[in-house]
């Protein structure tokens, strides 16, 4: 696991969220204010999040509801602009999720420069968004045509509105993940974005595949971010840097400063 402080800089890394608002062709996208508007609210939320201290970002179109599971060529240029626009001022890594497309999101990968994406690569699925189909193979594949061989594949093995459609243990599915797949990180997920990660399962997934990083997903608080740190390698924050800790609304950097201190201390 020595990549991990290699390219984040420190053990156990916090993967600060950008969610980007709506973009072209989502439901809600506002024509009116445009891409401009998209890149300036993108720029400032950013900067929150690196100024307040988390060692790195992941871009998502987090506000594109509802997803899509193969986003549109629009979807992924959109993104590209605002991570093209925004790269003078990013001095940390940074990552990119395409929700939920992973071939989408090694295209960005392969545009921008990110260090790794996070997805739904393996598994079957009932979900809100129909059913969820995968097929890792091709994934694997796409990758390596675009030549990434060091972009990191953080594999999301608990679906956010989903669920299994095999009846399958959850560290059944961690290692069969593993032995098929090589993930590099594997990501454990609450319910929704900001919906705890349950420890007692986090613990459960890092027994089973004590040689593979593990990363809290959602949910992570200052209140339990200590006690996630003890178990997982890493945890992806998002929610809980916005005001009032509700995911509609704009990143506080007061939250973040005082959400990274606890986390020093922990480290």
């Amino acid at each position: 696991m020595e990549w991990i402080s290699k390219i984040f800089g420190t053990k156990k890394p916090i993967v600060a969220m950008c969610h980007l608002r709506e973009l072209p062709g989502d439901p809600n996208y506002d024509a009116d204010g445009g891409m401009e508007k998209v890149v300036e609210l993108a720029r400032r939320e950013f900067l929150n999040l690196q100024d307040g201290g988390v060692d790195t970002v992941m871009f998502s179109n987090e506000f594109s509801l509802p997803y899509l599971r193969k986003v549109k060529p629009e979807t992924t240029a959109a993104m590209g602009r605002v991570i093209g626009q925004l790269m003078s001022e990013i001095k940390i890594p940074f990552g990119v999720n395409v929700l939920w497309d992973p071939y989408a999101s090694l295209d960005l990968a392969a545009a921008t420069g990110a260090c790794f994406i996070r997805e739904i690569m393996s598994g079957v699925y009932a979900s809100d968004f129909g059913l969820w189909d995968t097929c890792t193979g091709e994934i694997a594949r796409h990758k390596a045509r675009l030549g990434l061989k060091n972009v990191k594949m953080f594999f999301n093995i608990v679906p956010e509105a989903a669920k299994y459609l095999a009846d399958r243990d959850i560290t059944e599915i961690a290692r069969t993940t593993v032995f098929n797949n090589h993930p590099d990180v594997v990501c454990v997920s609450g319910l929704t974005a900001g919906a705890a990660t349950d420890s007692a399962v986090l613990s459960r997934v890092k027994k089973a595949i004590p040689d593979t990083p593990v990363f809290a997903n959602t949910g992570c608080t200052p209140e339990t971010i200590a006690d996630i740190l003890s178990i997982a390698d890493g945890a992806v924050v998002g929610t809980t840097f916005k005001q009032d800790g509700k995911f509609a609304n704009y990143v506080d950097p007061d939250r973040v400063k005082r959400f990274m201190e606890v986390v020093h201390g922990a480290r």
